[in-house]
């Protein structure tokens, strides 16, 4: 049985916090954890120190990092609920995190996935469409499918996103793309077209929701053999990252992306100098000799 407090913190989440049934299930596995680790060791909340829950975190060693740093996370709320004066676990700091690189398709792994959305059908036109713009102009999916037509001017070739905030951004439209959103707009769109301004519309004529695009995109990858290799934001990804192998400067790339910071999209330049050391590793003389 968990210590009273533990559960007076609980209720406290679920009643007046209102956090969900999963948030609350998940603080309760952490908190047993550390409720078990106190017992064990003869300890409880009053009586343990820094050290003490130090050493806690530390025989979560087998969790990864992230894991470990919610379970201090659920420790710090319920210390702080208790008294938030006097918590040994305030100074502890969170295991740090790896760096996760983004996952972006190679080139020749982008044309496989826009081959693979080819064809004459209305499902096909409207998943190539979807596919150019994302990979064309490296939208985030919401921004995507909240596209209406006025946001787009084929004559300029460019096309307004609007992304978090609320901030609005111009992104260049290149000619695969327009010759695919045009295609799906006359054959596909129009006839299912009501009131809605949306460029993407389901089999209702409704907008497309983000569930709903991305299972055409995941359709797409399953034909191509890449359903592994695509992610939510797989595309972005190799957008910004087939960009900065071709030349682009990084600020460019940040606008394009709309990063608020150049920080932000620093980390797709570690992707293409991954790939530039693992090209040297398989192709310099000297890339494997011995010093």
């Amino acid at each position: 049985m968990l210590d009273t407090s533990i559960e007076d913190f609980l209720n406290h989440l679920a009643v007046e916090r209102s956090l969900s049934i999963h948030t609350v299930s998940a603080y309760r596995r952490d908190l047993t954890k550390f409720a078990h680790y106190l017992e064990e060791n003869f300890l409880s909340l009053d009586t343990a120190k820094e050290a003490d829950i130090a050493g806690f975190l530390a025989s979560l060693g087998h969790l990864a990092p992230a894991s470990s740093g919610r379970t201090l996370v659920a420790v710090r709320r319920l210390y702080h609920f208790r008294n938030a004066a006097e918590s040994p676990a305030a100074a502890i700091r969170p295991p740090k995190l790896g760096m996760r690189l983004p996952k972006a398709l190679t080139i020749h792994e982008m044309e496989r996935l826009l081959t693979a959305a080819g064809g004459e059908e209305p499902g096909d036109l409207r998943k190539l469409a979807l596919i150019e713009l994302l990979y064309g102009t490296g939208a985030r999916i919401s921004e995507a499918i909240g596209v209406d037509l006025d946001d787009i001017d084929e004559r300029e070739g460019v096309i307004k996103y609007r992304g978090k905030g609320g901030k609005e951004r111009l992104v260049p439209l290149g000619g695969p793309a327009l010759a695919a959103i045009d295609a799906y707009k006359v054959r596909v769109r129009a006839p299912l077209a009501g009131k809605t301004r949306a460029l993407f519309l389901n089999a209702r004529g409704g907008r497309l929701s983000r569930q709903g695009a991305w299972l055409l995109i995941g359709e797409v990858a399953q034909a191509a053999g890449l359903a592994e290799k695509i992610t939510p934001h797989a595309l972005r990804h190799s957008f910004a990252t087939h960009l900065l192998e071709g030349g682009a400067d990084i600020r460019s790339v940040q606008e394009l992306l709309g990063h608020a910071s150049v920080a932000t999209t620093q980390i797709y330049t570690l992707v293409t100098i991954d790939r530039l050391r693992d090209a040297y590793l398989e192709a310099h003389p000297r890339a494997r000799s011995k010093r």
